[in-house]
């Protein structure tokens, strides 16, 4: 299994809600187990720079390979990439 982490923070506060809209399309792709869309609670007391978590499970590193190909994945990125500042991704196999 693969665990797929991406960490995302806004370029300015008032985007926040509608990255999270935005990222939530990714949940219709058809190739994850898990799919989520947070917002950062913001409880650490040492850092608080992300404003949005997508965490997803997929089988496999194909079906991790599918999603990013989707259209939808595309049409996602295209409509949030200009309202973020970072984003920080991982793909982590469980258990490793």
């Amino acid at each position: 299994m693969i665990r797929h982490i991406v960490f995302f923070s806004a370029k300015r506060s008032d985007d926040i809600e509608a990255i999270r809209d935005g990222l939530e399309a990714l949940g219709t792709i058809p190739h994850s187990t898990v799919f989520e869309v947070a917002l950062n609670s913001k409880v650490d007391p040492y850092g608080n720079d992300i404003d949005i978590v997508v965490y997803a499970e997929f089988p496999d590193e194909a079906a991790l390979a599918a999603y990013k190909a989707h259209p939808t994945y595309a049409e996602t990125t295209a409509k949030v990439r200009p309202m973020r500042e970072l984003r920080f991704s991982a793909d982590v196999k469980a258990g490793q």
